[in-house]
């Protein structure tokens, strides 16, 4: 069924795209304040200084590596970096689902999509794992395949997993879009040679997103559905 209670996703335009691919943090899922508590409790294991949630979400949208990296202390050169990682990995696999939950609007969007025939997918840097668990737990069947770091592949902003998402889709570039709510999202689109929608609710602001060359920025997920449409 799809959302009755919500006219406005109904009477949607045909749709050029045949895939969807999504961002997860600061795109679909809210987990701002699990990778904050985890991080901090990574750091208090370990005895290091902990970080406010504003400044955990600057640090996010690389990877743990890089998240991790940027939360201890000189970086990789600290010689705690390994133990804090461990930690943080230990504490996220119990605690990925504390306080995270779909942005408003998000569920009911993507049913739209999937009543239009648009294939969804997750594409992620967060650790392959989690990726899965949480698309899930959180979207059941809704996506068609669902990405996240693996040694097999680079991370984002490369653009291996998009193009795996398209393969295991069966979808050419033209017909594919990715959405991200970062710099990283907006240059991972541009190196698969795919169009990009970025969104502003997420843990980068509208600046950042204009700085590194977003053309299409949507405020909310009607926003988004109105250029998916135009697309």
């Amino acid at each position: 069924m799809l959302y009755n209670k919500a006219r406005k996703w109904k009477g949607m335009k045909h749709m050029n795209i045949k895939a969807a691919i999504w961002d997860l943090d600061g795109t679909l899922l809210n987990t701002l304040d699990d990778l904050a508590a985890s991080t901090n409790a990574a750091l208090t294991e370990n005895g290091l200084p902990t970080h406010t949630v504003d400044e955990v979400r600057m640090f996010v949208g690389n990877g743990i590596g890089k998240l991790i990296e940027r939360a201890v202390p000189d970086g990789q050169d600290n010689p705690k970096f390994q133990a804090v990682y461990d930690a943080f990995v230990a504490h996220y696999g119990a605690h990925s689902r504390d306080h995270t939950k779909p942005y408003d609007g998000i569920l009911p969007m993507l049913d739209a999509l999937a009543a239009k025939g648009v294939k969804l997918a997750i594409v992620s840097n967060k650790i392959d794992f989690a990726v899965k668990v949480l698309s899930r737990d959180y979207f059941g069947n809704r996506m068609q395949a669902a990405i996240g770091d693996d040694p097999s592949r680079r991370r984002k902003p490369a653009p291996d997993s998009v193009l795996e998402a398209m393969r295991q889709m069966g979808v050419t570039r033209e017909e594919t879009v990715y959405i991200g709510d970062s710099d990283v999202d907006v240059e991972t689109a541009r190196n698969a040679g795919v169009a990009c929608c970025a969104v502003s609710w997420g843990f980068r602001s509208v600046e950042s997103l204009k700085e590194a060359g977003a053309e299409r920025i949507a405020a909310n997920p009607q926003a988004l559905l109105a250029m998916l449409e135009a697309l």
